[in-house]
């Protein structure tokens, strides 16, 4: 917290933060029962430290309306709103962020997210759009244009950060799965052309002799490859959906790979249609209930028509509530037929995920690869899928922790 409360200018060019001594910056940690020891701050900080009792200390949050059991939600809506605009004007985003998350929990401001006064002053983020979507079902008519236009803003944001990324990558690996022995100039692989053509090799004139020519593959006309993007909509897994659902866009925006987008809990949905808006995607998702991977999987493999050229990439915590021995018996079908099996235990910014031990260990022993993966890996991701490299070691070798067989 220290580092943070040194400045809080960020790239809005807000004013930074008066120079605090270790002392201040100790009393704003521990807080108003720190003020004996600390000293009591004044001026700017003082509004700083407000700011953060309001989240932190008991009475804060009483006096927002949302602690203890004089709660209530009609007359808190302002001040919960010109908190969060305080947040935003004190903290840098990545910290009002962290507020924002800690705030859900501490202050049950999923309610007030029904608000559009509420929506306008907090800060989009990843999490703020799963609280939406979570909350759709539930959210009032006029509040609805504020809450798609709050994850529009943040599908937009991470589309123009991921989208080159991700079509590089993929569409990289793609021409370089194929090669032609009949290559244009600007086709032709220059490495492999000179392994090739080694025993050409002319000492007079110290050059190789090109005799045969290797060449990337040329684009195809039917897709290369087949993506299938199996998301459980658990709540817990409510990150891993906004981000799969963006990648899962991107790639259906290649001609060279087929991608289909399936969510489970309990029922299976097919969210292939719902591909070329993020948007709409998300708003069909329904986050939290129970989970049936051993379903799910079983769809998606009703989906398989070319397993060799099929990669299946299940994104969930495996805590299965349905049949385990079929969904390991489908696992194994899958991987035997060819299939590109990955289970990646969460696709989001957060650390190691809470997760199925003992099941990942049993995928993992079948071929499944079974790690958690943030969004800056996963085109590198996809790229090692599509050249069948071998994705645990790929995995190991971004410092990404793979499950083990038992």
């Amino acid at each position: 917290m220290s580092a943070n409360l040194q400045s809080t200018a960020d790239t809005e060019g807000e004013a930074p933060l008066p120079p605090t001594d270790r002392l201040q910056r100790w009393r704003l940690v521990l807080g108003s029962e720190a003020n004996a020891s600390c000293g009591a701050v004044e001026g700017r900080v003082r509004e700083i430290d407000q700011a953060l009792a309001a989240l932190y200390e008991a009475d804060g949050r009483r006096g927002l309306g949302q602690g203890g059991q004089r709660g209530g939600r009609g007359d808190s809506a302002p001040s919960v709103a010109r908190w969060l605009g305080d947040i935003r004007k004190y903290f840098p985003s990545q910290v009002v962020q962290v507020m924002q998350r800690d705030a859900m929990e501490r202050l049950n401001l999923r309610q007030m997210l029904l608000q559009p006064e509420m929506l306008e002053n907090a800060q989009p983020d990843v999490h703020l759009v799963a609280n939406l979507v979570a909350l759709a079902s539930v959210i009032p008519a006029g509040t609805k244009d504020t809450a798609r236009a709050v994850v529009r803003k943040v599908v937009d944001e991470l589309m123009k950060k991921l989208e080159e990324p991700m079509r590089s990558a993929v569409s990289g690996a793609l021409n370089r799965t194929q090669r032609n022995r009949r290559p244009r100039h600007s086709e032709i692989d220059w490495n492999r052309t000179i392994r090739a053509n080694l025993r050409h090799w002319q000492p007079e004139y110290r050059t190789v002799v090109p005799q045969t020519l290797v060449g990337y593959g040329r684009k195809a006309r039917q897709p290369q490859r087949e993506v299938i993007l199996c998301i459980d909509q658990s709540g817990s897994m409510a990150a891993s959906v906004v981000y799969s659902s963006i990648f899962g866009a991107v790639m259906a925006s290649l001609p060279a790979v087929a991608t289909k987008l399936v969510v489970f809990d309990t029922a299976v949905v097919d969210m292939t249609e719902q591909l070329q808006d993020p948007v709409d995607l998300l708003f069909g998702v329904q986050l939290g209930g129970g989970t049936d991977i051993n379903g799910a999987v079983g769809y998606c493999q009703s989906l398989v028509r070319e397993p060799r050229n099929t990669i299946l990439i299940l994104i969930s915590d495996l805590y299965e509530g349905g049949v385990e021995d079929n969904l390991l018996r489908r696992a194994n079908e899958l991987v035997e037929a060819g299939v590109q099996f990955i289970a990646l235990l969460a696709l989001s910014d957060e650390g190691a995920p809470a997760y199925d031990r003992d099941l990942a260990s049993k995928l993992a022993a079948l071929g499944v690869p079974s790690f958690a993966c943030t969004p800056d890996a996963f085109p590198g991701l996809m790229a090692a899928a599509i050249k069948r490299e071998d994705v645990a070691t790929w995995a190991a070798g971004q410092g990404l922790k793979t499950s083990r067989a038992a």
